[in-house]
Formats: C-alpha cells, structure tokens, sequence
C-alpha cells in the first residue's frame, strides 16, 4: 500500500482551508432557546405593530391625507424587512455563518428584487405610452364618464 502526502491531515483544517473556521453555532441549548425565545416575541410585537398600523389605516377610510398613508405604508415595510431579517438570521442560522456564505444568499436576492422592481416599472411605463399613442386603446381602456344633459329652461316672461 502506497502512501501519498496529504496536506490536510499534516496541519490543522482551519490553517488547511483559512475560509473555514471552526466554532460552534451555539454555546449550548439554554442560550440558544432564550435567543429564540427573545426573537419569538420581538416578532410579536413588530407584527401587533404591523396590524394596528393596518387598523388604523382602515379606520381612516379613503378620506385620509395621503402623505400619513404613504408614511404608515412605508412604516409597515421597515417593520416587515426587520422581521424578514430576525426570521433569516435566527430561526434559518445565517447569522452564524461565515461573511461569503450570507454574501453567495444576499446579492442574488438583492438582484432579484431588482429584475422584479425593473419590470414593474417598465411594464407601467409601456401602459403609459401606449395610452398616449394608440387611440384605440385608450379609447377601449379609458372609462367613460357620462354628462348629465341638462334639460332647457324656458325664459321667465319679461326677462331674454
């Protein structure tokens, strides 16, 4: 049986492969369950948060400023992306990993919101310019607003 060198079992697997470091995801079970245990209800409350801000939203009806309802639907998206955050950081370990691994997950999601943001934008803007330059379409996709026809008033006597 020949024997060949292998440079992993010479040296440690952390000198070995220096990307690779070696340490627990947890100290132990008591420290990780109050962990999620604080993350459990801090996503309580942002999402009693979200849905008072939803109730409040609903209870102001269509007659309410639009600067406050795009400032309360801008707050409902923050509290979202925490909660999103606390939920990919604890409860899926991507807080434990090392730095490239959550870059290799982070970028191509950042992109993709991209590429979906970037179609909604052009898509509403070949809407708008086929409003502008195709009659027929915006005839057949433009609602109709019907006047009242008023109905002609006889003089009074002595007043033309």
């Amino acid at each position: 049986m020949s024997s060949h060198y292998d440079p992993t079992k010479a040296i440690s697997s952390s000198a070995a492969y220096p990307e690779v470091v070696e340490h627990p995801h947890h100290e132990d079970d008591a420290t990780f369950k109050k962990k999620v245990r604080k993350t459990t209800i801090l996503l309580s409350v942002i999402t009693v948060i979200e849905l008072a801000i939803g109730l409040i939203l609903y209870a102001m009806g269509h007659g309410a400023n639009h600067l406050v309802v795009l400032m309360f639907k801008g707050a409902v998206c923050i509290l979202t992306l925490a909660k999103a955050y606390y939920i990919v950081s604890i409860f899926m370990h991507l807080g434990d990993e090392i730095r490239n691994f959550i870059m290799t997950i982070i970028v191509p999601l950042l992109l993709f919101i991209w590429f979906i943001a970037a179609f909604l934008i052009d898509g509403n803007s070949y809407k708008n310019l086929r409003n502008d330059f195709d009659p027929y379409f915006k005839q057949t996709t433009t609602p109709v607003i019907h006047e009242v026809k008023k109905e002609p008033t006889t003089p009074e006597p002595g007043k033309q």
